[in-house]
């Protein structure tokens, strides 16, 4: 997999370095530790060095241009003068977060006061006076229209560390989702007027390419696909799935057939996710292929691909932020509340992302896809009990994107078995008050359900891609 690069630079004043001798060599080794903990996070460090003059300021901007960085950390490792950190920022054009990070969580006063050489003792200083520069590097970001983002703490707080994950984490999805492309496959589920989606101010946000698929060429290669790879398929699904004895065998080639077409169609068009819909005439081939989706659909999703039915398409970029957080994303909705249990159920009847299960993932036939045409197989399956995070992709009136996130508990509990993936959710509002505030927040009535509590890492996502997050609880 391909690693995403992360800039780094270290600021200092070169008017110290003649003047406190071993300084600047203190201050490079702790820049060398940070950037030895982030390659150890698997991220690619373009590291710029020891940032002291405005020249060594544009070097910097055009190495991290060069080399295409996705974040920058600015590393403050003493006092320095904003006139060397401003033509890194403005030039470099990404988002950048400030380090603000002492070797030490607290000075040996004592052992520093008894050194008695003031010299000494201010260099000693200088190698601790990291926040002297925060002010004034936030001020001067203000003033020039600057997004930027602080960590204040010591290189060896863990606290601290989890923080600068989160923002790899962030870059690293916020790279992911540029370069997806997205499918659109049939149309929309005509009359949920929620679910209709802006494309180019998606792709305004996030980056990615939208490709519209058609449905003919599913068709096609589905006429292709040969017995031998169909019996390939149905194996796969023995090895994913608990099949049910309830399925027969025509809909088990049924949906073998239709999974190995889906599989040919994400590689000829290099899909990364996939938005569709179609119900087609009784009779017609593309029923056939429409009420037969699921089971393939759902194998794409566990497998990174993630697929999102009635093309919601919002939906669709919120299962792929989830999966590449590692986070899973199901596709849900609200199914009912139980106001005795006071836990919410969330599921729904097409793919899943079987990966982040508890427990089996069955493969059931339904006898009606209630609300839309057909019958065929399904999944019955609940996910992974412990934390949870709910995301959703927003359009607001404006027309503009936020993220909407809350985090819960997927708990055990009798669930509806209809051959439907739902599960029981707890909340810190209760179940009603949650609904209220989620529903009211205005998002489509399709979520993305991942396991982990990550608002934060969702948030820092948020803030890199410059638009507003949102957190119900």
């Amino acid at each position: 997999m391909k690693k995403t690069k992360i800039g780094l630079f270290g600021i200092g004043l070169d008017t110290y370095w003649p003047q406190f001798e071993g300084l600047l060599g203190r201050l490079q080794g702790y820049q060398a530790r940070i950037a030895e903990r982030l390659i150890g996070e698997g991220l690619e460090v373009v590291d710029a060095g020891m940032v002291d003059s405005p020249e060594k300021a544009g070097a910097a901007a055009s190495l991290f241009r060069r080399e295409e960085v996705e974040l920058i950390f600015l590393y403050v490792s003493t006092y320095a003068l904003s006139s060397t950190v401003l033509p890194v920022v403005q030039r470099a054009r990404v988002p950048v977060v400030v380090l603000n990070l002492q070797p030490v969580p607290q000075l040996d006063y004592e052992a520093f006061n008894a050194i008695g050489d003031r010299g000494v003792m201010t260099g000693i200083w200088l190698e601790h006076c990291q926040s002297c520069s925060a002010p004034e590097i936030a001020c001067v970001f203000n003033r020039a229209g600057i997004p930027y983002h602080l960590v204040t703490g010591y290189l060896g707080q863990e606290s601290v560390w989890q923080e600068i994950r989160d923002w790899a984490d962030a870059a690293k999805v916020m790279a992911g989702m540029r370069e997806n492309r997205v499918g659109v496959l049939g149309h929309y589920y005509c009359g949920m007027l929620d679910v209709y989606s802006d494309m180019t101010q998606q792709s305004a946000v996030f980056g990615n390419h939208f490709e519209l698929v058609e449905l003919c060429a599913l068709h096609k290669l589905r006429e292709e696909v040969t017995p031998d790879r169909v019996q390939a398929k149905i194996r796969q699904f023995g090895e994913e799935f608990k099949v049910s004895p309830e399925c027969n065998a025509a809909e088990l080639a049924r949906a073998a057939k239709t999974s190995c077409a889906l599989d040919a169609l994400v590689e000829r068009h290099r899909l990364g996710s996939l938005a569709y819909y179609y119900e087609s005439e009784e009779g017609l081939p593309y029923r056939d292929i429409a009420t037969s989706v699921i089971a393939g659909n759902t194998l794409l999703t566990g497998h990174h691909v993630p697929v999102a039915g009635e093309c919601e398409v919002k939906n669709v970029q919120a299962m792929k932020i989830m999966d590449l957080f590692g986070a899973g994303g199901s596709f849900s909705e609200f199914y009912l509340a139980d106001f005795k249990d006071d836990v919410v159920l969330l599921g729904h009847d097409g793919p899943a992302h079987f990966s982040i299960a508890e427990g089996s993932v069955g493969l059931v036939p339904v006898p009606v896809y209630h609300g839309k045409p057909g019958q065929g197989l399904s999944i019955q399956m609940t996910v992974k009990h412990g934390p949870v995070t709910l995301l959703s992709v927003v359009q607001a009136a404006g027309g503009k994107l936020f993220l909407l996130t809350a985090q819960g508990e997927a708990v055990p509990g009798p669930v509806l078995q209809i051959g439907n993936t739902n599960s029981r959710y707890k909340f810190s509002l209760g179940a009603a008050d949650f609904m209220n505030a989620w529903s009211k927040a205005g998002p489509a009535h399709h979520c993305a359900i991942g396991v982990g509590h990550i608002a934060e890492k969702i948030a820092k996502l948020a803030a890199l891609l410059n638009i507003e997050c949102r957190r119900v609880c």
